[in-house]
């Protein structure tokens, strides 16, 4: 087969797969599993052999026109860059490790059949924005992800906190996506194409003639997303969707379109130096406010959403100093590392068992009783903290030192102020990454909360896909020297005065949790809060369900459950309760754009039934009063009517006298 025909696979196995699962699931329950499994590791195969025939040379092209569209043309494209083939990859082996672990976790849940079509139509959408190369079909697959992500947050639809996240997910990205809509179509205008490589010609040639608006526009799109300030609020709280879900909207899909998006891109965006400045700040303000709110969580899967917000917000300051290089590279590394740590959450989930979730206040003695999860993550998390030789050190360094080259004036692909915004908000953001990661670690498995009772060894399926999200997640750092070649050359290298600064101030964030948690531990006399354990047979789904459905403070006052031994308590002081319920945002937007927006839809529902209700019953009214009144004329009576006729006869003459006496 050729190149094209493959790529062409590699999205359309998921798809197929997810059709056959929603038609046969219900019908055929053996099928469920292998429908789920198989397309995704065939695609994952055949996107390691494009990847290979790719070789990081010159990019794939091909495209038809499937019908005249006017004086701008959609085709039907692929483009496939080094960048395009890796993530690819990505998505192929995250996908494959959420379907397998899912077969396990959620193995009696009657909707799995739908879901795990779900999560295939989710991968093949992502698969077509990275493959795309024209933006109208990369806009199909931008919008499928959101209804996927809408579905599949909302999987326990019948709690109201599921509802409520798979709502609020779908309406936030949404509103990101209008104004970036608009950007695609004056690009498209601008360039004359949607083709994604005669646009970058374009750009090269100082075609666009309205790069800032352009950028801007698209931002917003990427802002929703990506899960970046100021439209980040709902990736939290989607955590109320299975624990899989979250892996995969975290590590390899949805968020991770918006970075893929500016990197293919970049060029428009580095046409405008207010973009790029915009683009510095935005994820300055996401890095640092990420990071302090996920100091404050207690539930786990909340602190590790607000990392992936902090996360991308590395990502992001890559692209603002014109590093798409530095971007990809963390996007792959965290990729791998954030579907470990969510997955060993879900493993956690089933081993604590408690009717609060995850909430970390309430685990005790999980080290000895989830060894694979203990282990797995603690790699993952010295990945996410960028302690070296871990992957995260060698891709946040990545970023750091692209934007220390900016800002010392060495790059002219982006303003100086974008580099040192990147430069203090990374630093700023890997001390407290440091200091969230080590307090996850400490209390998960060394906390002194109630037991739960033991539900013995995990499945196979769930604790094998850690070890293999463990290898990238310990290794994937040694590319470091080949992915130049697939990168457009940049160089990926850690750079001395970066590694030294971030390792620095990483090892003490840690030290300092480390000894605010001994101090705190040391101190507190709480009394162990009781957990409800789910039925020892039960799968990871079914606890995570109940956990939801208990109305859990991990979905509700986040900080309702205060815990005197809580390290991140005594480092955030007055700031934690702030921290804690995400610094106010909802409830500012609440008050902002929600309520005004509740109050003008009772008052045009007032003014509908009060004031055009009563118009139009108004007119229908009098008409029936007035044939009310003629109806009771009609009697059948000849006397009545004859009656009648005399005395208007008689009305008729006196009217005409006095006419007549009146015109003399």
């Amino acid at each position: 087969m050729t190149t094209t025909t493959l790529a062409v696979l590699v999205p359309l196995l998921p798809f197929l797969g997810a059709a056959a699962g929603l038609l046969l699931g219900r019908t055929v329950p053996g099928l469920v599993r292998p429908l789920a499994v198989l397309p995704a590791l065939t695609s994952l195969g055949l996107a390691a052999v494009v990847a290979v025939r790719q070789g990081g040379d010159a990019a794939v092209d091909a495209a038809t026109q499937l019908t005249p569209t006017g004086s701008v043309p959609i085709d039907l494209a692929l483009h496939i860059d080094g960048f395009a083939a890796l993530v690819a990859i990505l998505v192929g082996v995250v996908a494959s490790c959420v379907q397998i672990y899912s077969t396990a976790y959620l193995r009696d849940d009657p909707r799995y059949p739908s879901y795990a079509a779900l999560v295939s139509l989710f991968t093949s959408a992502m698969l077509l924005v990275v493959y795309s190369g024209d933006l109208m079909v990369l806009l199909v697959g931008w919008e499928i992800m959101g209804i996927c992500s809408y579905f599949l947050v909302g999987h326990y639809w019948e709690t109201p906190e599921a509802r409520a996240a798979s709502l609020k997910a779908f309406l936030v990205t949404k509103l990101g996506d209008v104004p970036f809509l608009i950007g695609l179509f004056a690009l498209a205008v601008d360039a004359g194409s949607f083709r994604i490589t005669r646009i970058l010609a374009t750009v090269a040639q100082g075609g666009l003639d309205h790069p800032t608006l352009i950028a801007l526009l698209l931002l917003a799109g990427v802002a929703g997303k990506s899960a970046q300030f100021p439209l980040h609020t709902w990736l939290p709280d989607a955590m109320a969707g299975p624990t899989p879900v979250s892996a995969l909207i975290h590590a390899a899909t949805m968020v991770a379109a918006g970075v893929y998006f500016v990197a293919r891109l970049l060029p428009v965006f580095a046409a405008s130096a207010a973009a790029l400045v915009v683009l510095a700040v935005m994820a300055a303000v996401t890095m640092a406010g990420s990071a302090l709110a996920a100091l404050a969580q207690d539930d786990i899967k909340r602190v590790l959403a607000y990392s992936t917000i902090g996360q991308l917000g590395y990502m992001t300051g890559a692209l603002a100093v014109g590093d798409r290089g530095a971007a990809v590279f963390h996007l792959l590394s965290h990729g791998a590392f954030k579907a470990l740590l969510f997955l060993a959450a879900g493993v956690i989930i089933h081993a604590a068992g408690t009717n609060s979730l995850a909430a970390m206040s309430r685990m005790k003695g999980l080290r000895d009783r989830v060894p694979d999860a203990y282990w797995t993550m603690t790699v993952a998390l010295l990945a996410l903290a960028a302690i070296p030789p871990f992957s995260g050190f060698f891709s946040k360094e990545a970023v750091l030192g692209a934007a220390e080259h900016t800002a010392t004036g060495h790059a002219d692909s982006a303003p100086a102020a974008a580099g040192w915004i990147v430069l203090v908000a990374g630093l700023t953001a890997a001390l407290l990454t440091a200091a969230y990661a080590t307090r996850l670690w400490l209390l998960a498995f060394h906390g002194r909360g109630a037991d739960a009772p033991d539900h013995g060894r995990q499945p196979v399926a769930m604790t094998s896909v850690l070890w293999v999200l463990a290898v990238p997640s310990l290794a994937f750092g040694v590319t470091v020297g080949v992915l130049p070649d697939w990168f457009d050359g940049h160089e990926l290298a850690p750079t001395l005065t970066t590694s030294v600064l971030g390792t620095g101030v990483a090892l003490v964030g840690a030290l300092v949790t480390y000894g605010a948690w001994r101090h705190t531990t040391a101190l507190a006399t709480r009394v162990p809060i009781g957990a409800v354990a789910a039925h020892p047979d039960a799968d990871a789904g079914q606890v995570e369900a109940e956990a939801i459905a208990s109305h859990a403070p991990a979905y509700g006052d986040v900080a309702s459950a205060p815990d005197p031994a809580d390290p991140g308590r005594l480092l955030l002081g007055p700031l934690h309760r702030h921290a804690a319920v995400g610094f106010h945002l909802d409830a500012l937007y609440a008050a902002l754009f929600v309520r005004p927006v509740q109050a003008g839809a009772r008052l045009v529902r007032f003014l509908d039934r009060e004031v055009v209700d009563t118009y139009v019953r108004g007119a229908g009214t009098a008409p029936r009063w007035l044939g009310a009144a003629v109806r009771r004329a009609q009697t059948g009576n000849v006397q009545t009517y004859l009656s009648a006729l005399l005395a208007g006869t008689v009305v008729l003459a006196v009217a005409a006298v006095l006419v007549a006496t009146a015109g003399a």
